[in-house]
């Protein structure tokens, strides 16, 4: 950690605590973001009585574990995925503001680990990436990139990677007869390209991939798949993209460190 918040007993608590209220607000963009539904009207309430929530019910993680995972009305199951996704969003969030040496650099990092948390459920769930997500995020990294890593190589990286997938994608449906890269997926790397320059997006799709290849391998043993069997590729995008933004120019120092210079 060499960033510019000092890392104390004091800021940590305060950070992670914002960064759970994020997460909790999160919970409510993966809900209802893919369907078409108002992020703050109405307010959050259980999905089995309708009955809303109280205010000290819905602290983030300490609210579910006080209730038992259970709703304090009708007794209804609460998903663990609603604290896992708050307690990601607090961690994601401390990562981005302790992990990075100016407050731009923390912000951009905020959002695109925020996002991609988004992104890995709704792609999970729903099979889809919100063009509120992917394009308005492309259009705000190819903004900051003017202060981080200039905007004709943001500019360049979210052009070839949108290319790319997109190429990959209509090559597939062109030799298997049906599609392989959906267009979500291809606005996303346009959006990580922005953010992350053409290194960074090179990593998250090799790492994406060996994710991807991983997880489709893992299903064909437990034989709960095939070798035609879809998978999210956003879904694997998401935490390939936060490995590349935090710790991109280490692995790659790692992966080099295999080819000396000078080697014949």
């Amino acid at each position: 950690m060499s960033g510019w918040l000092p890392l104390d007993t004091f800021t940590l608590p305060v950070v992670l605590a914002f960064g759970l209220c994020i997460g909790s607000f999160l919970n409510v963009v993966i809900y209802r973001l893919p369907l078409g539904l108002s992020l703050v009207h109405p307010p959050s309430r259980c999905g089995s009585c309708e009955t809303p929530i109280r205010w000290y019910h819905n602290v983030p993680v300490f609210g579910w574990l006080f209730l038992r995972g259970r709703c304090a009305a009708c007794g209804a199951r609460i998903s663990p995925r609603y604290p896992f996704v708050e307690l990601l969003g607090g961690l994601l969030f401390a990562l981005a503001a302790f992990a990075f040496p100016t407050p731009l650099e923390s912000f951009a990092a905020a959002f695109v680990c925020l996002s991609l948390l988004v992104v890995f459920f709704i792609d999970l769930d729903h099979r889809i990436i919100p063009d509120e997500i992917s394009l308005g995020g492309t259009v705000l990294g190819l903004v900051l990139a003017h202060w981080r890593i200039g905007l004709v190589p943001a500019l360049v990286a979210a052009t070839l990677g949108a290319g790319s997938l997109f190429a990959v994608g209509w090559l597939y449906e062109k030799a298997r007869g049906r599609q392989g890269m959906g267009l979500g997926d291809v606005k996303l790397a346009a959006m990580l390209g922005a953010f992350l320059g053409l290194e960074g997006l090179i990593l998250t799709v090799l790492l994406a991939s060996f994710l991807g290849a991983l997880t489709g391998m893992g299903l064909i043993w437990a034989q709960r798949g095939s070798g035609v069997t879809a998978l999210p590729f956003g879904s694997f995008l998401a935490p390939a993209a936060v490995l590349a933004l935090v710790w991109g120019p280490s692995i790659w120092s790692w992966y080099l460190g295999f080819f000396p210079q000078g080697a014949n």
